[in-house]
């Protein structure tokens, strides 16, 4: 006859305390279960663990069978078998065999949802959206009966109902019917969704250093708009991620007497504004690093937010100062900096100082930038001429990130395209503009494996090369660019040294094989130059392989490739992750 599941599972917690503080296992019993089965018997029974005993006899042997029935049931009936067969033998030895035929598994074969509360009013959207909620039911009839599957069930109903309008919804009756007989499972869930909350009014406590109206620059839930947990998320991640803030909590009263209009608490906890921070590090392209940074994430007590630091590496050294402002209203990131900076890559020694402001404009996964920078630099080419340049330049950035990870993507693009130039009007000793893209594409293969698309491009409109920057005409080579080639080497020859051009093309294509756990390898190959005359354009080729390795910033990449122009094997390494 048809009973609850939970008279079956009721002793659950016991077996498994039970198997927890349990001994290692015993060798006078032996377990005959099917394979499937014998991972979760073999952890969680406890007539399996202990010491041996001198021998079973027949009192014991019975003892022990009668404990094993009933742990046996337990446990089985969490995978949706409720009748299984438990029976035992003497073995030579005084050993004891337990036999365990599970018996049919349990099918679901009905579901009734009910709703109840605001959700089930008869108007459109609430219909619809309770047809999808039936829809994306978990353990549909037909589906094999796991207790853990009907927790997961219940919880993902509930979490559907709650995320977004109705804050308060509960759970008011589950039941999952059991006919061991027929070996089926009639389940039951009753969702009552409480009333729609609206938000309300701002609560912010914990301040002590900052005024409440840094807390409303991040956009926090405007009062009158709709209740929803991602929207509460999003406002709590913005927060979060500042300088200004150790630790922050957003949420709303579930319980409130007031759901239409909820207050919203934040309760903050302050960082400490002041962080001295030291750094070592090595680069293919630019040796081995050390460096120091100074944060104050509250300068002249204004919430305005000081980067600054000193990086020497081999063949770079700068020193830099960037002044954050809070976000505006409209959730614009302004910020003003300065920076020095000596370089010594491919023959070309650099010196550049520059200020600039900058306007970021972050909307999802899509970052606008615009930024003006006045800027002096110093060429002095290995075997040529030295030379400097002034150039006050205006640029636009637009990025778009729509990856799975961020930080280990598989699956999706980050495209990057940017507009800059100058004019002799203002501060400059040239006329240019330069525009440039690069797309990196992530493609999902097997089940683990991916293969990674990369395209670069730009140009730069001038007369000349002389007298635009640098960081305006284009050099290419070295890890995450053309690898079989040294850091920036491909560009334009200026006595013995590598200066950069005013035409870019790169192609990059590389699969990447993971294995079980952290460890790959990856095969690729490139393609690419810098040149300052189309017509003489060529593309250089690189191509080879390397170990990937799943680390916390990301894949770390060892690759070993071989430069075709140059008939040479170089080893570069780099923190591969989407630019």
């Amino acid at each position: 006859m048809p009973y609850r599941a939970c008279l079956r599972l009721s002793t659950l917690c016991c077996a498994l305390l039970g198997a927890g503080a349990a001994l290692a296992a015993r060798s006078d019993v032996t377990l005959v279960v099917a394979d499937e089965l014998r991972p979760l018997l073999d952890k969680h029974l406890s007539v399996l663990q202990g010491e041996d005993e001198a021998g079973l006899d027949e009192v014991g042997r019975i003892a022990l069978l009668r404990r094993a029935r009933k742990e046996i049931g337990d446990l089985l009936a969490t995978e949706g078998y409720f009748s299984p067969a438990v029976t035992g033998e003497a073995v030579t030895g005084g050993n004891f065999r337990i036999l365990v035929t599970p018996g049919p598994r349990t099918l679901v074969n009905q579901v009734d949802l009910r709703f109840h509360g605001a959700l089930a009013d008869p108007d459109a959207e609430r219909i619809q959206r309770v047809a999808a909620l039936r829809a994306a039911w978990s353990l549909p009839a037909g589906a094999p009966f796991r207790q853990a599957d009907w927790d997961a069930a219940k919880q993902r109903l509930l979490d559907a109902v709650s995320v977004r309008d109705f804050a308060a919804a509960t759970i008011t009756t589950s039941h999952a019917r059991i006919d061991p007989e027929a070996a089926t499972a009639a389940l039951t869930v009753e969702v009552d969704s409480g009333p729609p909350f609206v938000f309300g009014a701002l609560q912010v406590s914990g301040l002590q250093d900052y005024a409440e109206d840094l807390v409303r620059r991040f956009n926090p839930p405007a009062p009158g708009e709709a209740y929803s947990l991602d929207r509460l998320l999003r406002f709590q991640s913005a927060l979060q991620n500042t300088a200004y803030f150790a630790s922050v909590i957003v949420d709303v009263d579930r319980q409130s007497d007031t759901p239409g209009a909820v207050p919203v608490r934040v309760q903050l906890t302050e960082a400490k504004p002041k962080r001295l921070g030291f750094g070592a590090g090595v680069s293919s392209n630019t040796g081995y690093r050390v460096e120091t940074s100074y944060r104050d994430a509250n300068v002249f007590d204004r919430a305005l937010s000081l980067v600054s630091g000193v990086r020497v590496e081999e063949r770079r050294q700068l020193g830099y100062a960037d002044v954050f402002l809070p976000p505006s209203s409209d959730g614009h990131l302004d910020s003003v900096g300065a920076l020095a900076e000596h370089t010594n890559i491919a023959g070309l020694q650099t010196q550049r100082q520059s200020i600039g402001v900058v306007r970021a404009m972050p909307r999802g996964n899509i970052e606008t930038r615009v930024a003006f920078n006045y800027q002096h630099e110093i060429l002095s080419p290995e075997g040529s001429l030295r030379s400097s340049r002034d150039a006050l330049t205006a640029n636009w950035s637009w990025t778009r990130r729509k990856v799975d990870n961020l930080l280990d993507p598989r699956n999706g693009h980050v495209l990057n395209v940017q507009v800059g130039g100058a004019t002799q009007a203002l501060l400059s000793d040239r006329n240019f503009a330069r525009f440039y893209g690069r797309f990196q594409g992530f493609v999902p293969v097997a089940r683990r494996d991916v293969l990674i698309l990369r395209g670069e491009g730009g140009i730069t409109v001038a007369n000349s090369r002389d007298g635009v920057p640098q960081d305006f005409l284009f050099r290419t080579g070295g890890a995450q660019s053309v690898r079989g080639y040294a850091y920036q080497s491909l560009g334009v020859k200026d006595g013995s040294a590598t200066v950069g051009g005013r035409y870019l093309a790169v192609l990059s294509s590389e699969y990447v094989h993971w294995y079980e756990g952290d460890w790959g390898v990856a095969a690729f190959f490139d393609a690419g130059n810098a040149n300052d005359e189309r017509q003489l354009f060529k593309m250089n080729y690189g191509y080879g392989l390397g170990p990937r390795w799943k680390s916390p910033a990301g894949p770390i990449a060892l690759d070993l490739a071989y430069g075709q122009s140059d008939h040479r094997v170089r080893l570069h390494f780099a923190v591969a992750i989407a630019f």
